[in-house]
């Protein structure tokens, strides 16, 4: 048997990679781990950390106002962008150096470069070479740009996290949650907010009621969005201002300073060396893998974005550590996604687990529709005209909870409990035997009577 500097080689330094790694080591394995940027990947260098970091500054602009209808009075509030992004950069070189002596102290050898995978058993780093019995790539994903005349000129969600003061009027063009959540960050802080989408509604492959409830708050707070709209060129004028050159339902010639670019990401498999090593990737780029994270080369795995599945980082440190089991632990070891929440940092936000309406009706032949859409206790004061929305979807024929969605203020933070109730089998006796915790908008879940019953044929 060939004798291997290590048992398992990772690359890419961020959740998936490091829990694998840490999982490995664990076990015993010699592990080793090359990461080309910082540690942490996206999700802590220029995604979730730094985005809900914004996102709670974000909020203090209506909390200030809001204030006024509690009895306090509040002076006029100034901001600062380069404050806020200097206390931002100063957590995420925080969380990455400490992510980068958990490794250590795990016993994973921490390598800094851009990894290659050079055949089946060899990556290189910095133009050296190390053999690993096993190798997981966990490369994460990048922003994806059109390819439209001017596009140079546009941001993405990776240049948003470090720009140099707040711009003023910012175009997004997207319409997935990368781009709700900058419109209400960007409008929270003071900022002129157009969003362009091509599609007829926000947020494709959420529920229907969810995507229209957004919507109609966000444009409550002066976001002005042209749905079935695209972007047909950029051009940079003598005054610095970008013009944007706009087709479809709102065609015309607008001026911005900012245009931000939030149409979707692609896997991080450029200069991988994959077609070399002889690794199958999809259409998009994506590393095709089964159930276990096993590519079609016995040695080579991979798990998270890069994989073209689903995209959340949680999904990747539960594959990274079922990967790093079945290799090195208890033995072949499935990550179980069959109920995995969402939340999307928008204003209001949003928390789902579960199946859609559209989805439910697709597996079954008549569901149970509850919903609730009220004006929150803390708005009976505010004065603020924001209005929560929940709604359960239950199979008629079990009454088994399928899926739980909501829109307003703590809904990740609620839909977190009643993902373990639906992934537990929970059904809608359950939920009405429960005791409501009074005042609160979550307690709607199990206060909700009214129904509308849908079939497949509907």
């Amino acid at each position: 048997m060939a004798e291997f500097k290590y048992q398992f080689f990772v690359v890419g330094g961020g959740s998936g990679g490091v829990r694998a790694a840490r999982i490995a080591a664990g076990h015993g394995a010699r592990v080793a781990i090359a990461e080309g940027y910082r540690y942490g990947g996206t999700c802590v260098i220029r995604g979730c950390v730094p985005k809900k970091l914004l996102v709670y500054a974000a909020h203090f602009s209506e909390d200030f106002a809001d204030a006024q209808g509690f009895g306090w009075s509040v002076p006029p509030a100034s901001f600062s962008w380069p404050h806020l992004i200097a206390a931002k950069n100063q957590e995420i070189a925080r969380l990455s150096e400490l992510y980068e002596s958990n490794l250590r102290r795990s016993g994973v050898e921490v390598l800094h470069g851009a990894a290659r995978i050079v055949d089946a058993h060899t990556v290189e780093v910095n133009g050296q070479r190390f053999s690993a019995e096993h190798i997981l790539i966990a490369t994460g994903g990048r922003p994806f740009l059109p390819s439209i005349p001017g596009i140079e000129h546009a941001l993405t969600s990776n240049e948003m996290f470090d720009l140099p003061q707040l711009p003023q009027r910012v175009l997004i063009v997207g319409g997935g949650y990368i781009a709700v959540e900058f419109a209400g960050i960007l409008k929270g802080l003071g900022a002129q907010l157009t969003l362009c989408y091509r599609g007829e509604k926000l947020l494709r492959g959420f529920d229907d009621d969810v995507r229209q409830h957004l919507h109609e708050e966000m444009t409550k707070k002066d976001i002005r969005i042209l749905l079935q709209s695209d972007i047909v060129r950029i051009d940079r004028l003598g005054s610095g201002e970008l013009q944007v050159e706009i087709s479809g339902k709102a065609p015309g010639s607008k001026l911005f300073d900012t245009v931000l670019y939030a149409t979707g990401r692609t896997p991080n498999t450029e200069g991988l060396g994959l077609t070399h090593a002889g690794v199958a990737v999809d259409t998009a780029g994506g590393v095709q893998v089964d159930a276990y994270g096993r590519t079609n080369v016995p040695s080579i795995h991979a798990v998270g974005d890069v994989t073209n599945r689903i995209a959340l980082t949680p999904v990747a440190i539960r594959e990274g550590a079922a990967v790093a089991d079945t290799l090195f632990g208890p033995g072949p070891t499935v990550a179980d996604l069959s109920v995995v929440p969402s939340a999307v940092f928008s204003q209001p936000p949003i928390g789902t687990v579960g199946f859609s309406e559209a989805e439910a009706l697709k597996r079954y032949e008549a569901i149970d529709i509850y919903r609730a859409n009220f004006r929150s206790l803390r708005q009976a004061l505010s004065g603020r005209d924001e209005r929560t929305l929940i709604k359960l979807i239950v199979d008629h024929a079990s009454q088994r909870v399928l899926g739980a969605h909501m829109v307003g203020a703590d809904a990740p933070e609620i839909i977190q409990g009643l993902a373990i109730a639906i992934r537990m089998g929970a059904t809608k006796a359950d939920f009405d035997a429960t005791v409501a915790l009074h005042p609160t908008s979550a307690e709607e879940f199990v206060t909700l009577r009214e129904k509308t019953t849908r079939t497949r044929h509907d």
